[in-house]
């Protein structure tokens, strides 16, 4: 059976999207057979998989290729538990990227979960948004991470918000997901910074994705 993580946060905008693929990249290339579920509307990483779908039919090369195949399905809300019983028994890891807000699609999706991903962008507004995510995840009494993403390294807002984060007593990851363009390029090119040449934002998610692993296998 799969390990089950669910990225939530209630405030848009916050880098969900872009965690749950990237993470879905990092661990299909360290080896695991990976589902990615979208049960959010606006469909941000149904689209991203559209996109990888029709860069490797064209002949995308590189990287790109070389990426063992993701698993993509989607589900509202009457179906959510049912599909991901489906994606648990054929894979390693099953990743959802849910709607920012508490809804009937969210709290399923959690109870299936093993691990909760909370992305906190550099900004006080994602920060107050946290507490029901938070909430939600110890209702269904499933540990939780926060992940702080789009951070401006340096900068007193980052820290500011990084020492903020830290009096919630939930574990934050040790790993930074800093503001860079390379996770916005790749996002729209159906990519993930692991697909690109070796960088700094490559660097970032090969460290989260063992931080995750990590987490996991305490469970």
């Amino acid at each position: 059976m799969a390990h089950v993580i669910t990225v939530a946060q209630q405030k848009g905008g916050s880098g969900k999207t872009t965690l749950a693929v990237n993470l879905a990249v990092g661990f299909a290339r360290a080896g695991k057979s990976v589902a990615l579920m979208d049960i959010d509307p606006q469909g941000s990483a149904g689209r991203w998989f559209m996109t990888r779908l029709e860069a490797l039919e064209a002949g995308a090369g590189g990287a790109l290729a070389n990426t063992p195949e993701i698993t993509f399905s989607t589900a509202s809300a009457w179906g959510v538990s049912y599909e991901l019983r489906k994606l648990a028994q054929a894979h390693d890891i099953v990743i959802i990227d849910t709607p920012p807000k508490a809804d009937s699609d969210l709290r399923p999706a959690l109870r299936a979960s093993d691990l909760v991903l909370v992305p906190v962008a550099s900004s006080h507004l994602d920060l107050w948004a946290v507490e029901m995510a938070l909430y939600l995840a110890a209702r269904e009494d499933v540990p939780a991470m926060i992940v702080l993403t789009r951070t401006r390294t340096g900068t007193r807002l980052a820290a500011d918000v990084a020492s903020k984060a830290a009096e919630l007593g939930t574990e934050i990851a040790k790993t930074v997901l800093a503001n860079r363009v390379t996770y916005a390029e790749t996002l729209g090119q159906g990519r993930a910074a692991l697909e690109t040449p070796k960088g700094p934002a490559h660097d970032e998610v090969s460290r989260l994705v063992q931080e995750v692993q990590t987490a996991l296998d305490r469970l």
